[in-house]
């Protein structure tokens, strides 16, 4: 098959499967035309409010209004979008309901009489009329069932839990018990507080997660998939491992404008899983690799997942110094995953692609224009010092220019594709509220009982007695919370249950929301709920259990770096510029070295003795000093680096005599 010949209608199908065996990643379009017609003018609605409040439009009308005004009205416009698009099943509606219908209606109107009347309501809520009770009521009883429909069940009981807890949290054992709180009385404050339903997720998430969702459904409109797609295959297409290089390159360009792990999974996926089964490549290890991939994309600056803009807003830094800190870690990540692809197509003998490949000057030449935006966008956040979300709002209408002007691969933007664009971005984002919204519910408990405070204290004995101990609690601990919830709730949730304690246990407050963020990702690919590598199965057709321990085994680099993050935060760029150079150094080198070992192959199949010594090395020359005791800076790692390069150097040698003693092939 041609490199650009189109997917067959088989694996299109399994493309949309796997987008919809994720649930939460996107609320997909109804098909009843009235629910419709509903979700695409409330879904423009939702982007142009958060539009009109980041560009500050009020202020040029002589109007100010809060926050928390501001909030509501989109909160409302979101629970109108759910209720719209997804029935009770949290499928698409096929037929009309009435129901649903209502029940969008009232949470609109009520979050908009919220809006409205926000100064009176302040000032009522500790009286706790009938007014706001009822209030109350609507807004969560309407944002928990949402979050069922548009998550599952999963987030749904941890949030209840969290509101069971509240109710008993007076009787619960010393070490957890927590104030007392009057279920009137707490439902009003969920409601009203801004450090709950209003709290810094729900802010984060409707300033700057959608401009940045905004950018990249124009891109995606105006060809920009497709060009990184092209140029993707132009760079590595020729290369050894062909189809599993443009898969990581692929995965890692598209992961830039998508920030999700599944929908990276069928877009990406649905051409290099096919291409990678051709070339040789099981089913299992195409679907795995590409599962590794694309859930590496919420890791790639610039434009990161939706959890990295909650992380800044957290931590109280410039969104600019996360994107800096997560660069080697992504590079890292990378490269691990390119190195050991190339790796077992080396072992394996795969033919190289026999099929007509672009050349990358040619699709440069086609697509260069999709890099100005990203120019605009550097360029503000980084030179400017603006705001996330000012720099995407103005990336994005550089975007929509250019695609105007320049087409690409039959793409061109018309004035009539601002519309869908804002519809189709306000629809993308309601699950994402729904979430968020119960992330502030979960902070307001813990604020409201001193729960977390109690839990920062059990944990920091812990590591009292063991850091690793702790690490390994809050890596369990992650990877349960993840069992099919999207990465932005596992990551708050663990911001505010486990990063306090880690922070007090003497770990520099960005690596430790780091680390959380990383682990928070870590069951995208990791079984039994693994939604990443089950979508990817779902393509390649390989069993999703068996894609899942392979996705662990290849994307082995994601489990040891949050660690590292702990252990060495030179790596998130913090410390002197020659203590980072180092490590940066040396730990590029051991994730060669232990990838090297893991795959078994360099030159030739190493012995089992020979590939434990590689993955002993290259945990050397990984590992940071500090955490061995030794004085003198830099030993251990420099140990790793030689012994790892001489074995290698003795394989090279080895494999060289024995081809030369067989003589030339016949």
């Amino acid at each position: 098959m041609p490199i650009d010949q189109k997917p067959t209608a088989a694996e299109i199908a399994a493309a949309e499967a796997a987008m919809a065996h994720a649930e939460g990643e996107s609320v997909r379009v109804p098909a009843n035309p009235t629910h419709k017609q509903i979700v695409a003018v409330v879904g423009a609605a939702l982007t142009l409010t958060c539009l009109c409040w980041v560009g500050q439009v009020p202020y040029y009308f002589g109007t100010a209004f809060y926050q928390e005004q501001f909030l509501a009205l989109t909160l409302g416009l979101a629970i109108a979008l759910v209720y719209n698009a997804l029935d009770r099943h949290g499928k698409p509606h096929r037929t009309f309901s009435p129901i649903d219908l209502t029940a969008g209606f009232a949470g609109f109107v009520a979050a908009s009489w919220i809006a409205y009347r926000w100064d009176v309501l302040l000032m009522d809520v500790s009286y706790r009329t009938p007014e706001t009770l009822v209030l109350s009521g609507i807004m969560v009883l309407l944002v928990l069932e949402g979050l069922r429909r548009a998550t599952g069940w999963g987030l749904l009981c941890v949030v209840l839990g969290f509101f069971l807890y509240a109710t008993v949290a007076h009787l619960m054992p010393e070490s957890l018990r927590g104030k007392p709180q009057n279920p009137e009385g707490l439902l009003v404050y969920l409601a009203f507080d801004p450090s709950a339903l209003y709290g810094t997720p729900l802010v984060v998430g409707s300033t700057i997660v959608i401009m940045f969702i905004w950018l990249g459904d124009l891109l995606v409109r105006s060809g920009g998939g497709e060009f990184f797609k092209d140029i993707a295959v132009a760079m590595m297409g020729r290369r050894r491992a062909g189809p599993a290089k443009i898969c990581v390159v692929g995965s890692a360009l598209f992961g830039t404008i998508s920030g999700s792990a599944v929908s990276n999974v069928a877009s990406v996926g649905v051409f290099t899983i096919p291409m990678m089964k051709r070339a040789g490549y099981t089913a299992r290890d195409a679907g795995a690799i590409e599962a590794v991939g694309s859930t590496g994309g919420q890791l790639m600056p610039p434009v990161m997942g939706a959890a990295a803009f909650l992380m800044a807003e957290l931590i109280e830094v410039p969104y600019a110094q996360i994107a800096i800190a997560a660069a080697i870690p992504s590079f890292l990540y990378y490269f691990g995953l390119y190195i050991q692809v190339d790796l077992i197509a080396a072992k394996g003998r795969f033919e190289r692609l026999n099929e007509t490949i672009p050349i990358v000057r040619e699709v440069m030449r086609d697509g260069w224009h999709f890099l100005v935006p990203f120019a605009v966008l550097l360029f503000t956040m980084f030179f400017w010092e603006r705001s996330p979300e000012i720099a995407a709002i103005s990336s994005s209408l550089t975007m929509f220019v250019v695609g105007m002007i320049r087409p690409y691969r039959g793409f061109r933007l018309v004035p009539g594709d601002l519309f869908g664009s804002l519809s189709s971005t306000g629809r993308s984002t309601t699950d994402l509220f729904m979430t968020l919204a119960a992330a502030g519910f979960v902070i307001g408990v813990l604020n409201a009982t001193g729960l977390s405070f109690a839990l920062t204290l059990i944990l920091v004995k812990l590591a009292e007695a063991n850091l690793f101990l702790l690490l390994i609690a809050a890596c369990g601990i992650g990877i349960i919370l993840g069992m099919g919830m999207p990465t932005t709730a596992v990551y708050v949730l663990l911001a505010a249950l486990m990063a306090p304690s880690i922070i007090e246990a003497g770990v520099e407050k960005m690596a430790a929301h780091m680390f959380v963020l990383y682990i928070g990702m870590l069951s995208m690919i990791t079984p039994p709920v693994a939604l990443a590598a089950y979508a990817a199965a779902t393509i390649s057709k390989a069993g999703p259990m068996e894609t899942g321990w392979a996705a662990v085994r290849i994307g082995w680099v994601k489990f040891v770096l949050p660690f590292m993050f702990v252990l060495a935060p030179t790596l998130l760029m913090i410390g002197k510029p020659a203590a980072i150079m180092y490590d940066a150094f040396t730990a590029t080198f051991g994730v060669y070295y232990v990838t090297v070992g893991i795959v078994g192959y360099f030159q030739r199949d190493m012995s089992p003795s020979t590939r434990v010594l590689m993955i002993v090395a290259g945990a050397a020359a990984f590992l940071p000093d500090s955490t061995i005791g030794l004085f003198i800076p830099g030993l251990v790692s420099a140990i790793g680096l030689l012994v790892g390069g001489a074995v290698l150097v003795y394989e090279y040698v080895t494999q060289r005599r024995v081809a030369l003693a067989r003589g030339p092939a016949e």
